[in-house]
Order: structure tokens, then sequence, then C-alpha cells
């Protein structure tokens, strides 16, 4: 079993910033890659930043120089630091986590709850 439990989100005025973690426990082995998703109303969950367990990173165009995403290998954490926030940014955020069980090296692939982001003024 894998748990991710998020935090960081709120409602912030345009231009403003959030940074978002999500921490992984459990019979964890291995975590490869971790990324980030979103999901506005009425719309469907789309991948915002993904970093792999050697540090690469992609982004979605629509946030590039503005978020950026980081992991902490000893903590089982994933972050995604936003700047620049825009209206378009309000979304629900989940963080996904893909990597290897203890028992038997089973892989597996979980979601955290989500976390509320607001941008408006």
């Amino acid at each position: 079993q894998v748990q991710l439990v998020e935090s960081g989100g709120g409602s912030v005025q345009p231009g403003g910033s959030l940074r978002l973690s999500c921490a992984a426990s459990g019979s964890i082995l291995v975590m490869n890659n971790m990324a980030w998703y979103r999901q506005a109303p009425g719309k469907q969950r789309e991948l915002v930043a993904t970093i792999t367990s050697g540090g690469s990173t992609n982004y979605a165009d629509s946030v590039k120089g503005r978020f950026t995403i980081a992991r902490d290998h000893a903590k089982k954490t994933v972050y995604l630091q936003m700047n620049s926030l825009k209206p378009e940014d309000t979304a629900v955020y989940y963080c996904n986590v893909e990597g290897s069980l203890v028992l038997w090296g089973n892989s597996f692939r979980s979601w955290g709850q989500g976390t509320q982001v607001t941008v408006s003024s």
C-alpha cells in the first residue's frame, strides 16, 4: 500500500506563488517517475510536470518558466513551486507516483487526494 498526502494548496492573487508538496509513505522499494497533474472544472485532467528518478524534468507548455518540479528522495516527497500564477492555473492539483513495492517488487502507480489551487483577484 502506498499513500500520498498533498499539502500547500490555497487561494492566491494573480502573480502570486504557492508551493505544493506530496509525501509518499508505505512499503515502497523504489520511486521512479513523479508527476503533478491538474484538473479544472469541466476539463480533463492534464499533465503539468514530471520528474524522473535521475532528476530530469518536463513541463506543460502552459507552465514552462513559471513552475518548477523537484523531489527529495530521502523524504519521498515531490514538490511543485508555482510562481507568477494566473487565473487559468486554478484547478485541483494531484500528485502521481510510479515505482515498486517492497513485496515482490510489484509495480505501483498511486494518486494523491488532490489539493485546490485558486488564483483570483
